[in-house]
């Protein structure tokens, strides 16, 4: 089994949700008593927003690359950002780095691809949603095209993640909003939601809602699983 790098605390609450679901999908796949080989490096999310407020990605790529190195250093065989929004450093990351870093656009895309959509409904960060980095790995990698909500509700769904998500806050009038949103994607031809915030699933299942949801905590968990237990990267 190969030892999972985890680059977590962007925010906590979804990378206990990492955390959980790689070590049930080892146990799911090997049976007995067998948990997941995870090395982890939990950063303070606080930094991290700061630097995300101010535009000031170059300080945030060194201190997500220092800690990717730290993981590598300790014997990761490859690495998940246990984040969407972070992705969009990812090459600067994976080019630092002599493991491989698992893209969750791409554990996302293969499912997608999978599933037959080809137009879906974007849901994230407005740093997610409004920047090319994610979207247009979606459509090179996969053909699929990514639709997000309208201005409002991209910050209406960006305030939700940091205000209360990344706070430990459920409410239900927040659901409901995720909800129209989901609604509003449908209506403009979406044919199916991601949630590409790992918060938003600690919100948003599939009960909640008859158009198909890709949970990217999920996806990407279930890739890390399948590449941790086979012999290749």
């Amino acid at each position: 089994m190969k030892k999972i790098g985890m680059l977590g605390g962007m925010s906590w609450e979804s990378t206990a949700k990492y955390y959980e679901q790689v070590n049930i999908g080892i146990r799911e796949k090997l049976g007995g008593l067998h948990s997941a080989k995870i090395a982890m490096v939990s950063l303070d999310f606080e930094e991290i927003d700061r630097l995300q407020r101010d535009g000031d990605w170059i300080s945030a790529t060194e201190v997500l690359t220092k800690a990717a190195l730290e993981l590598q250093n300790n014997g990761s065989d490859f690495l998940l950002i246990c984040t969407n929004t972070m992705h969009k450093i990812y090459d600067e990351i994976q080019a630092r780095l002599s493991i491989p870093v698992l893209h969750i656009a791409d554990s996302t895309g293969q499912a997608l691809e999978t599933a037959g959509y080809k137009k879906v409904g974007l849901l994230g960060t407005k740093f997610t949603m409004e920047e090319d980095f994610y979207k247009s790995r979606l459509l090179e990698n996969f053909n699929i095209e990514a639709l997000v909500p309208s201005p409002a509700r991209r910050d209406e769904g960006h305030r939700i993640i940091y205000e209360e998500l990344c706070r430990g806050r459920l409410l239900a009038e927040s659901r409901q909003t995720y909800l129209q949103i989901i609604k509003n994607l449908k209506d403009s031809g979406a044919e199916a939601i991601i949630l590409g915030c790992t918060e938003i699933p600690l919100l948003i299942s599939q009960n909640d809602t008859e158009m198909p949801i890709f949970d990217t905590t999920t996806l990407h968990a279930a890739h890390a699983v399948e590449l941790a237990t086979t012999e290749q990267l």
